[in-house]
């Protein structure tokens, strides 16, 4: 079973989408496929007069923000995401970890202040997915999840992708960006385990935005997925990028 969490830093490109489709529709099996849109969601924001705020790098999300958050990734990003694997041949269904509960969250609290109606997962209803696949169906799922209570919250896609992957028992999760995977003096490191992955932490080779990416990788293997890769569109093409196992 393949998850692939795909980034939102291109998702606005009308060729990314495109070649996006028509790679999933290259995959031997249809894969579970979880996007991003925080930079569709910061560009509507500052549209509609609405200052984000950030918590160490958390977006805070209160009433306001939570509809644009909405608007954009279980709108505007998802449906676009969905018509161009449907043109490409997949037989694609949209839709968010709200629909059908299949993906439950409770309040992310943070030492530093409240972050609003930011989550963190706690269930994953497997069956939703399961069921989806064994019909030669590929969900496409926007990182809004189900709370109690009718509430909703907006959870990293990148910690979505790895509850589902865990919770599937996946045997590989992808990570989708514009970086082709992690690197050490601009040489690509196409394989790591989980001890040099913390190393590379400590002494600096892995900073910056990549840290969060490959914090998730090890939640994953470590939560019993086999192996996690980071790449872009081409590494995904191609199987190649940084493959980080236990």
């Amino acid at each position: 079973m393949l998850v692939l969490k795909v980034g939102g830093q291109e998702l606005d490109d009308p060729k990314f989408v495109e070649r996006m489709g028509k790679t999933v529709a290259a995959l031997e099996t249809p894969p579970i496929l979880v996007h991003g849109g925080g930079k569709e969601i910061r560009e509507l924001q500052k549209r509609l007069g609405v200052e984000a705020q950030y918590i160490d790098g958390l977006r805070v999300t209160d009433a306001e923000s939570l509809s644009i958050v909405k608007m954009v990734l279980a709108g505007r990003v998802n449906k676009r995401l969905v018509a161009s694997l449907v043109t490409a041949g997949v037989d694609a269904f949209g839709m968010s970890g709200v629909d059908r509960s299949a993906v439950k969250a409770k309040k992310l609290h943070h030492p530093k202040g409240d972050l609003g109606q930011v989550g963190r997962v706690v269930s994953v209803r497997t069956e939703v997915f399961t069921h989806l696949l064994e019909e030669d169906v590929t969900p496409i799922l926007s990182p809004i999840c189900y709370g109690s209570d009718g509430m909703m919250f907006n959870v990293n896609a990148d910690q979505v992708a790895t509850a589902i992957a865990v919770a599937l028992k996946a045997d590989l999760l992808v990570f989708v960006s514009n970086v082709q995977g992690v690197l050490q003096n601009q040489k690509l490191l196409p394989q790591l385990n989980t001890s040099q992955v913390k190393q590379f932490i400590e002494n600096g080779v892995i900073k910056d935005g990549m840290i969060p990416k490959v914090k998730s990788a090890l939640d994953a293997v470590e939560g019993g997925v086999s192996a996690v890769r980071i790449t872009n569109l081409i590494g995904l093409q191609n199987d190649t990028g940084t493959t980080i196992v236990l």
